[in-house]
This record gives structure tokens, sequence and C-alpha cells, in this order.
């Protein structure tokens, strides 16, 4: 099979895949009246999907280094049909939502980032960055239109009809992987004569290669900031429209906003946008320097989380304005990062690396949202101030990328234009 036809072929399959992921943080006001839950465990419940998944990811994705990554996709797609589809049909308040959710993480761990290996071990060279930016994309078109797609689908059908197209839809992707995707052995990692084999989860090669891991760092506090603003964007622009007066009763002159741009479709919008920015930043990371890059991006969205949550006491247009600026600036690096650490993976060691990398990603992933719902309960609840601070504290996080990225100073990858070839 062609490698074009390889691309297209794993892009629709994560697209079917993605297309509920966020049908729960969409759908997350409704679940928090009607099942009476707190902002905190509201958190565990949108945040257990990204610990499932950073539990699993080690073994799933290092795993990829020794047998055929279509298994382990297979696996991780199966996983995510039986949680939708169980959380659709059995899930009644807040410890069905977190078992479905960690069930659904789990599945997830088995099909991103296995389904990224499975597409980079068809494309190598200069394209593969490219290659990692057209599965980013495709991942981010489906989870951004999951928004608007659950939330309309809830509005005539109820809730639970609004989940269970994302079991559907990873059931489509099985078939289409285990049907056309080839099976490909994988490569061995070289190992010098007389030195013993490296262990399934011996990571200690990879957190050796400083590289890889600068970029792994700067991951992590992207996904904390990415799941944060992605979990929580519906409740807080609700908020918002409540607070300024505006929707059904048209208060403050911003009825035609909130009629048009409702807050899930300012999410869907975000990730519209958000798909552009990380396709568009894999270009400009190749034109100017990755690290130069991404270090911009970092301090220019860490000034924006300083003040979006302050704004919901100003305006509803001002506060959905700034979501899709900050997302843009929160997606202009997330291939970028990503093709950084594979692109950085010394040979044999790639579906390790991966696994390092989305194992940090993921884990501040899980704490971000948890952290956005306990920060908005330890200030009294919902206000103007306490999601300021909420989104504060993501400025803050965001600090360790670029510490880490002048400590570390990553390498530019082949086709980069950056000065530094060399890794570590």
């Amino acid at each position: 099979m062609s490698p074009v036809r390889i691309i297209a072929l794993v892009c629709l399959a994560q697209t079917l895949a993605q297309i509920g992921a966020y049908s729960i943080p969409a759908l997350l006001p409704s679940f928090i009246d009607e099942w009476s839950m707190t902002n905190t465990e509201a958190g565990w419940v949108v945040g257990m999907f990204y610990a499932g998944y950073t539990l699993s990811v080690p073994v799933l994705v290092s795993l990829t280094d020794r047998v055929d990554p279509k298994r382990i996709y297979l696996f991780g797609v199966g996983m995510t049909t039986f949680s939708a589809l169980g959380y659709a049909l059995l899930a009644d308040g807040f410890w069905w939502a977190v078992a479905f959710r960690t069930l659904w993480g789990i599945g997830w761990a088995g099909t991103y980032m296995p389904g990224l290996k499975a597409l980079s071990d068809f494309i190598e060279g200069p394209g593969q960055s490219r290659a990692v930016a057209a599965h980013a994309a495709s991942v981010g078109i489906s989870g951004a239109a999951s928004f608007l797609i659950a939330g309309t689908v809830a509005e005539w059908f109820g809730w639970r009809w609004g989940v269970a197209l994302g079991g559907l839809g990873a059931g489509l992707a099985f078939v289409l992987m285990a049907l056309f995707l080839p099976a490909r052995a994988p490569v061995p990692a070289p190992v010098a004569a007389g030195a013993p084999k490296t262990a399934l989860l011996d990571f200690r090669p990879v957190l050796r290669n400083r590289s890889a891991l600068a970029y792994s760092l700067g991951y992590c506090v992207h996904t904390w900031e990415m799941n944060a603003l992605r979990a929580w964007v519906v409740v807080f622009l609700t908020f918002v429209a409540a607070n300024q007066g505006v929707g059904n009763q048209g208060g403050a002159g911003e009825g035609w906003v909130s009629q048009w741009l409702t807050p899930t479709a300012v999410a869907t919008v975000m990730g519209l946008l958000g798909v552009w920015a990380s396709v568009s930043g894999n270009e400009l990371a190749r034109r100017f320097g990755r690290r130069r890059y991404i270090f911009l991006v970092m301090v220019l969205s860490m000034a924006v989380a300083a003040v979006i949550g302050f704004a919901s006491a100003i305006s509803y247009t001002i506060a959905a304005v700034l979501v899709l600026v900050y997302a843009t600036l929160i997606w202009a690096d997330s291939s970028s990062l990503t093709a950084g650490a594979v692109g950085s993976a010394l040979p044999g060691q790639r579906g390790a690396t991966m696994a390092v990398h989305s194992t940090l990603g993921y884990a501040g992933g899980f704490v971000g949202p948890l952290a956005v719902g306990m920060i908005l309960d330890m200030a009294g609840g919902a206000s103007s101030f306490a999601w300021g601070l909420a989104f504060l504290h993501i400025a803050i996080i965001m600090s360790v990328g670029p510490i880490a990225l002048w400590l570390f100073k990553p390498a530019d990858l082949d086709g980069d234009r950056g000065v530094n070839k060399t890794r570590d």
C-alpha cells in the first residue's frame, strides 16, 4: 500500500475513533445538573479519561516496539467502542461515569499513539513530520466536531444517543483497520554485542535522550492546558452567558452572539482552529526552528491564560473571542511537540519514546481538568474571580515548558531550518 493510502486510512480511522471523544465535556453541564455533582466531581469525570490513558499507555505503546502496532490499535478501538456504548446505556451517576470514562481512556491509549506508530513506521524521512501533522489534524477535526455533534444529537434525542455515537464510530474504525491496514513486523532495537536486552518498561534509554525528553516535558504542560480548556470550555461559557444575561434574555446587546456562538459551537470552532494551528504550526516550526517557535508560542499562551478567566466579568463576546485566541495558541505547538519527540527517537526506541511522551502528556491532561474543578470549589463555586484563578494556575504551570526547552536545548529535525541538528 502506498504511503498516501496509509496516511488516508489511518487518518480516517482516527477520525471515526475520535468522533465521540469530547461528548462528555460537551454535555458536562447536563451531567452536573442531572446528577447533582460538584465541580470537583465533574473534574474527576472528565479527568479519569486521561488517568486511564496515563496508566495504560506505557505498556500499550511500548508493546508496539515488539508486536505489530495494528494489534494494539484493534484492542484500543474495541475498548473505546465498549466504554462509549456502556456509558450511553448504563451511566446514571458519578461512579458509573468515572468507571466508563476510565475504560474509555484505556481505549484511547491503545488507539492514539499506536495509530501514530503504525503510520510513522510506514512513513520515514523528511515527510514524517507532515504525516504526524496530518494525523493530528484528523484527530483534531473529529474531536472538534464531537462537541457540536454530541450537543446537537443530545438536544434532539437525549444525551445517551449523543454519547453512543462515539461508540459506533470507534466500531467502524475497528473494521477499517482490521480489513485494510497491512501487517508490519516491528524493527528490533540494535543491541551491542554482549549487552542485555532492554526490558519492556525500561525507559532509562529514552529518559537519557535529552532532545526527546525536552519535547515530552513541553507536551506534558501543553496537554495540561489543552485538556483543561477542552474539558471546561462549555461549562465556562455557559457560566459567562448566564452571568452576562445573554441567551434567551438577549441581555447586554449580545443576544446574537449567544444565538450563533453557543458554548458548544464555540468549542467546535475552537477545535477546528486548533487543527489549522497545529498543522500550520508544524510548518512554521520547520521554517523558523522548532525549539524557537515552540518557546514563543508557549509564552504567548501563558499571557492569554492569565487573563481569560477574569474576562467572564466583562462580556460573553470577549470571553468567547479569547477562548478562540487561546485555543489557537495552545494547538499551535501541538504537532510540533509530538513530531519533535518522534523525530528525536533513537532507532528501535520509537514506541518507548512515544510511550514516555504520551504518559507525561496525559498525566498533565488528567491533572489539568481536575485542578480546574478543585480551584472552582475552593474559591466558593463558579464566579468570575474563581474562573480567573482556575485559568491563572495554567499560566503558572506552563512555565515548565519554556524552562525545559532552555535547559535541554532539543534538536531540530530533518527538514527543519533550525541550526541545532545534533541529538543528545
